[in-house]
């Protein structure tokens, strides 16, 4: 059951992330477009409850991994009735063969993880048709592989250009946003900045200087829960945050029973953490 005490949690837990996001940003080099930063709240694993208790404290962007779970959230009733502002980003992996599910799901804002031009024309065909009438472009980023892991899903950087190129000439119905990265998971920030937040600012830097668009055109969705201010210092537009905000997920298969940590102490210890490194850590100016 819904309890209060975990409604309470939330809220001083969301509005902690928001104030590090603010101070993030107000670090962040004057060199850098001063684009104010998003935050994704990810709802992954977490019951409708949850996302419509950060709603009513004012946030409205919200981020899923999987279909089928983004379809059945977005379209329970809970949500339907209490959050008609809400932005909902898809943020993991997506096969051709769910994009129709997808594009159908109510209030939805972008797709994060086109990840090669085959999958943008078909999301593009499939958008163009859902809409009917509607002249309602789709926005989508492109997913880079910047740590070159086979288990991570994303485009080779080196083909960034090409492949943005294409969905600017070739997607009518799509409006290109910007650019998104995974990266690798547990980078000690104590060895300097985020190799993988460097590789997606320098193919955004590429991007631009190729295709003569401005900096601040390209958004970069980059930095999870354990780094995100260290992203926003270097430049990142769009942060993706859940067990901070929501506490640790909970998985049906999961090996052992014990009570999560609550979202409010989740959220101290991962600041407490990230204050330790980030003590050591210069940033460096692009």
């Amino acid at each position: 059951m819904w309890k209060v005490a975990m409604s309470e949690e939330v809220g001083k837990a969301l509005q902690s992330v928001v104030e590090r996001v603010n101070q993030a940003a107000a670090r962040r080099p004057k060199t850098l477009p001063a684009v104010p930063p998003r935050l994704v709240a990810v709802s992954k694993t977490k019951p409708p409850e949850m996302v419509v208790e950060a709603y009513r404290q004012g946030h409205r962007n919200f981020g899923e991994n999987y279909v089928n779970e983004l379809v059945d959230k977005a379209s329970d009733p809970l949500i339907l009735a209490s959050c008609p502002e809400i932005r909902w980003h898809f943020i993991g992996h997506l096969q051709k063969n769910n994009v129709n599910r997808l594009l159908g799901v109510p209030n939805l804002f972008v797709v994060e993880t086109v990840d090669s031009a085959k999958l943008a024309d078909r999301v593009n065909s499939s958008w163009q048709r859902l809409r009917g009438a509607s002249t309602q472009r789709l926005k989508v980023m492109v997913q880079l592989n910047t740590s070159g892991e086979q288990n991570k899903h994303g485009l080779p950087p080196e083909d960034t250009v090409s492949t943005v190129q294409h969905i600017l000439s070739h997607c009518a119905a799509l409006d290109f946003l910007g650019l998104m990265t995974i990266g690798r998971y547990g980078y000690d920030l104590n060895l300097g900045p985020n190799p993988d937040f460097q590789t997606l600012l320098g193919r955004r830097q590429q991007l631009c200087d190729g295709l003569q668009m401005p900096l601040e055109r390209v958004e970069l969705s980059m930095g999870m829960s354990t780094d995100f201010d260290h992203a926003i210092e270097v430049g990142s537009t769009n942060v993706r945050v859940g067990s901070v905000i929501f506490g640790n997920r909970e998985y049906p298969n999961s090996a052992t029973n014990t009570p999560a940590p609550s979202p409010e102490k989740t959220a101290k210890s991962v600041t407490d953490e990230a204050a330790k490194k980030m003590q050591h850590l210069t940033v460096s100016k692009p």
